[in-house]
């Protein structure tokens, strides 16, 4: 018996909803509907939801490299900065605004790192080997998911089967800096059971993080995704999902020392029950996450990160047109940095309440209330709204408040001051409008804003201590605020080529100032081609300007433009061959003053289905 699933059409760039009758996939018949997200506690789709979301997935990732920075940073609204090649530290900014601003999920897990300077997680160790999905909700996303999510969440989910019975895929691929990536997922699907295993591996010789010296820093990383559900009666449904990574990295300490090396493991397994009692639905959750990090020359050599959650959500109609969710959720953090240990809770209720009137309009509000165990308690809250003004053309509307809370290292750590910090608070709104021009294509723009204030930074104050002649983390009396435009759009000029682009203009200022690393102007362009049934060509171009880099008088990094070649030939139903040339013109770049970016980079992979 085939089973319903969902399924996103994306095309390179822009992300664009379809409805499909089914999909021959070998045996069975799987039969599509539009992809459910989970912009908010009840579930929606892209076509309904008021929140901007957008997503990258399948082939698509694999064709964009090894690391899903370059997937992610081909995004509307979304930027990548890195301090080097695979495995150093990178940044995802979506809207001007990353790192601690940046919620993450992983299958169900928060992993971002609580024993960071700030509560943050390292995209250049994210790879796309084993992935089905990544998706980017925009602006403040606190009334739902808590602290740092101001800027938004990316949510990520591992490969899962689609076929009932026994199925997986292989890939591998081989390129430049003698990189060389192994991927094996395999799984089970039936009425009852779902399981799904992904295996990774990865080394690359790199290149040299920092332009002062041409010493390779290279990276390795082994990574394990589990996936487990079995549905033990009508009513009842088990599950769990667990991640595991371990991880070398190379970096350039500094501009005379190229010794620096770190290792990483990040380990995390989230346990589920969903109970459906009629119309409701029930579900109770256990999650826990560990990172450890050790930098043998580093001033802090040794870094524990540690979470636990536990979590219940009940969703449920309170009327045909009417949805209602609500629950509660306990954390705790601790962290431990060379054995100085740090520890701090947070107990959050919420809810969230959706009406949908008619086939046109859809609204939703979302409150949530957290209490921190070391300084006051926190009310955040979005309203989300979506209204179909035709058959082709849709409004979209959303309005947030959020908060950030202070790292336990920024409130207990060697520099945390004797004052009590509070958390940063932030608003947000968008606008947006859709258009459709059916099966050919579809327009979308959307103008955003965001503002933070009560900033937590590093610097003197009377409340550092006598021995921090340094500094010390303190409020500062001083505002980040974001604003700006998103336009992205694909176009079918035949069932054989399209063109897909995104353009985003980004002013992201702090105290009147801009923000460093915030491209101000990002264009991205592509044209994809179906030569014959079995090749499939693609070109695309990335455009970023007016980018400032550089501590106490930024200075402008030069503009760049980059071109990319791949191309992709099916052998087999089963089976394809694809390479890909990425920087093609060989430019030499930075997204990070001092820091080199790849060259121009050869890469060839083969993947099968099975």
């Amino acid at each position: 018996m085939s089973r319903l699933t969902s399924k996103l059409l994306l095309c390179t760039i822009m992300v664009a909803p379809s409805l499909a009758a089914a999909q021959e996939t070998g045996g069975a018949v799987v039969e599509l509907d539009e992809i459910v997200v989970y912009g908010g506690l009840l579930p929606t789709n892209l076509e309904t939801t008021g929140a901007t979301i957008d997503v990258a997935e399948g082939p698509e990732l694999s064709i964009k490299g090894i690391g899903a920075s370059a997937a992610l940073d081909a995004l509307p609204g979304v930027s990548v900065t890195s301090n080097g090649g695979l495995g150093t530290r990178a940044t995802v900014r979506i809207r001007g605004l990353g790192g601690s601003y940046i919620g993450v999920r992983v299958d169900g897990i928060d992993v971002t790192d609580p024993s960071s300077t700030q509560t943050a997680f390292n995209f250049g160790t994210l790879l796309t080997g084993s992935l089905d999905r990544i998706a980017v909700i925009k602006g403040t996303q606190s009334a739902i998911y808590g602290s740092d999510a101001i800027g938004g969440v990316v949510d990520v989910q591992s490969w899962r089967p689609l076929v009932d019975g026994f199925s997986g895929n292989a890939k591998l691929e081989l390129g430049s800096f003698e990189t060389g990536a192994a991927n094996l997922s395999f799984g089970y699907l039936d009425e009852r059971a779902e399981l799904a295993l992904s295996l990774g591996r990865v080394t690359s010789e790199g290149f040299s993080a920092r332009d002062t010296n041409d010493e390779n820093d290279g990276f390795e990383q082994s990574s394990v995704n589990l996936f487990a559900a079995y549905q033990v009666s009508d009513t009842i449904r088990l599950g769990m999902s667990g991640i595991w990574s371990d991880s070398t990295s190379e970096f350039d300490r500094s501009t005379t020392d190229a010794s620096g090396e770190f290792d990483e493991t990040r380990k995390g397994v989230r346990l589920f029950g969903e109970y459906q009692l009629g119309a409701w639905s029930h579900e109770l959750s256990f999650s826990t996450y560990e990172v450890d990090r050790f930098d043998a020359g580093g001033f802090t050599q040794d870094f524990n990160g540690q979470r636990d959650t536990v979590a219940y959500l009940a969703q449920g109609e309170i009327s045909p047109t009417v949805g209602l969710a609500f629950g509660a959720d306990w954390t705790e953090e601790r962290a431990s940095l060379d054995g100085n240990k740090y520890d701090a809770s947070n107990a959050a209720v919420f809810g969230e309440i959706k009406a949908t009137p008619n086939d046109q309009l859809e609204i939703s509000l979302t409150l949530r209330y957290d209490d921190y165990s070391d300084f006051d308690g926190q009310v955040s809250g979005r309203a989300a709204l979506s209204y179909a003004l035709t058959d082709t053309t849709s409004l979209r509307a959303s309005l947030g408040t959020g908060y950030r809370a202070p790292s336990l290292y920024e409130r207990f750590g060697p520099f945390a001051g004797s004052g009590v910090l509070d958390p940063e608070t932030s608003r947000s709104f968008d606008l947006g409008i859709d258009h459709s021009y059916g099966t050919r294509g579809a327009v979308r723009a959307t103008l955003f804003w965001s503002e933070i204030d009560n900033l937590i930074d590093f610097g003197s104050s009377p409340d550092c201590l006598p021995s921090q002649s340094f500094g010390c983390y303190t409020q500062i009396d001083d505002t980040v605020e974001t604003r700006g435009l998103e336009l992205s759009g694909f176009y079918a000029f035949s069932d054989r080529v399209r063109l897909t682009g995104a353009y985003t203009l980004t002013n992201a200022e702090e105290g009147g100032d801009r923000l460093i690393r915030v491209p101000r102007h990002d264009l991205s362009l592509a044209l994809d081609a179906d030569v014959t049934d079995q090749l499939q060509v693609g070109v695309s171009m990335t455009r970023v300007a007016d980018i400032l880099d550089g501590f106490g008088s930024p200075t402008p990094l030069d503009d760049y433009t980059l071109w990319n070649l791949s191309a992709r030939y099916a052998i087999t139903d089963r089976a394809a061959v694809y390479g890909a040339i990425d920087n093609i013109g060989d430019v030499e770049y930075q997204t990070v003053r001092g820091y080199n970016a790849p060259e121009r980079t050869i890469r060839f992979g083969i993947e099968t289905t099975f």
